[in-house]
């Protein structure tokens, strides 16, 4: 069962693997990021829905953060168990996973909808009156479709646990379909604002949730049956704990973003242009932009990373550490091609980029402020590609504490470190200036993890 992961050339397996999770967490992240190109070429929501989109975006995350802690947890426990022979181990773990996905979705939903102005306050919300009205409205209806979204989103890295990377792409991919065809019908021709984004997300949701259902009718490997959706304290906590780094790294970008926000609020109140009222919400919906972008090359990033988890967690269960290695290599050395890349067309194409996202529509400040943001911002995602592929790579290998505490010491301890401090000596900039910082000093910490890395996978 799943013996070819021990077998096949690893470079062959890498492909067959991460094209899929890459196409799923793009189509993913496209969502948010179409949604956000619609609303902006909306004269009518403009910067506002722009900057109401960036408030929000946060809590959406909150969402993937438990959704991907419970999929990824439990995507590394059934390869390991797989790899060992445990295939009832394995079984157990998904019917726990599909249990904990749903009660925890429909708790996040409750608070959510019962305190969303302090939530929407907390997030930067209150920049002007115009974005928040914008952003309650888009909250709400994002809120309904929580269930769906973190259903689809925890059983996708399941599915590829099941042998069928496939099928976790095109459930995915349905379901981003029906959102881009259905926002600009809700946005322009229905003119629903704000609530019609949302609302052609949740269908797409609606439209993955299902298929993950069926899939779980008909799995091949890991078919669950009726006992093994009775809790076990065991196997759940195995599994949460291999997907902490998965929430950690998403959860503690929220606390990033919600000290960004902030910051973003309080110094563009300061500044001679953004302190105007009919400016205010600029930072807050290029910085937002700038995130989205970011997100596009991170979710490539992960997903070759998220690929790679079912034949790292089998080849270390059967004591394949040569093919681990192996993979480890192609691994860096892809994350940071892909990282070159994006360097280049942040620094080169930063108003090409700007354009996508309603730039025509709006002040001269907007696009200069969007270009050095860009450039600034993202000055360093070379070392952020790298830095993720190893938070990830050390889940993979079980290796769940030296994997949370770098993803801690990246994102909680330099994201929201330098967020809140570096504005306080360069004002706004200061907000931009505290992303290359932080990547390029946890980059220092992770060459360590990765050179201790490959002393343990030598041959013995």
């Amino acid at each position: 069962m799943n013996r070819y992961l021990g077998e096949e050339p690893v470079g062959s397996l890498m492909k067959k693997y991460a094209i899929p999770c890459i196409i799923s967490l793009l189509v993913g992240a496209l969502y948010n990021i179409v949604d956000q190109i619609f609303i902006a070429n909306a004269p009518y929501l403009g910067s506002y829905g722009n900057a109401a989109n960036t408030v929000v975006f946060p809590l959406t995350v909150i969402a993937l953060a438990v959704a991907v802690m419970i999929g990824d947890g439990c995507c590394a426990f059934v390869s390991i168990s797989l790899g060992q022979n445990k295939t009832q181990d394995a079984r157990r773990s998904v019917g726990n996973a599909i249990v904990m996905t749903v009660v925890s979705s429909l708790v996040l939903t409750a608070i959510y909808l019962v305190f969303a102005e302090p939530i929407l306050t907390m997030f930067g919300g209150t920049v002007n009156a115009e974005t928040f009205r914008h952003s309650r409205e888009y909250f709400f209806w994002i809120s309904a479709g929580i269930p769906f979204y973190m259903f689809g989103q925890a059983l996708n890295p399941i599915i590829r646990a099941d042998g069928n990377p496939k099928f976790a792409m095109i459930s995915t991919l349905a379901g981003a379909l029906v959102n881009i065809v259905l926002d600009p019908v809700f946005i322009f021709a229905v003119n629903w604002g704000m609530k019609g984004a949302a609302v052609a997300t949740i269908l797409g949701q609606i439209v993955t949730a299902v298929l993950a259902v069926w899939y779980i009718l008909h799995m091949k490997h890991i078919k669950p049956r009726s006992g093994d959706f009775s809790l076990d304290p065991v196997i759940s906590r195995q599994s949460l704990l291999l997907g902490m780094t998965s929430f950690l790294s998403q959860i503690s970008l929220v606390a990033a973003m919600a000290a960004i926000n902030n910051m973003i609020r309080k110094y563009g109140a300061l500044d001679p242009v953004f302190g105007q009222e009919q400016y205010a919400q600029i930072p807050m919906a290029v910085v937002g932009i700038v995130m989205k972008f970011f997100q596009i090359v991170i979710s490539i990033v992960v997903g070759m990373a998220a690929g790679c988890i079912p034949i790292v967690g089998f080849n270390m269960g059967a004591g394949l550490r040569s093919r681990v290695k192996e993979l480890f290599t192609k691994l860096l050395i892809s994350e940071a091609t892909v990282g070159l890349i994006a360097f280049l067309i942040v620094e080169f194409m930063p108003r090409q980029l700007i354009s996508i996202f309603g730039a025509a529509n709006e002040s001269v400040y907007y696009t200069d402020f969007a270009v050095k943001a860009f450039r600034i911002y993202l000055c360093m995602i070379v070392f952020a590609c790298i830095n993720k592929a190893c938070f990830i790579f050390l889940q993979a290998m079980g290796k769940a504490a030296s994997s949370t505490f770098l993803s801690m010491i990246r994102e909680v301890v330099f994201g929201v470190g330098f967020a809140l401090l570096l504005p306080v000596w360069f004002g706004l900039d200061g907000v931009l200036y505290s992303m290359p910082v932080s990547d390029f000093l946890t980059f220092l910490i992770a060459a360590i993890m990765i050179r201790q890395t490959y002393k343990e996978l030598q041959i013995r």
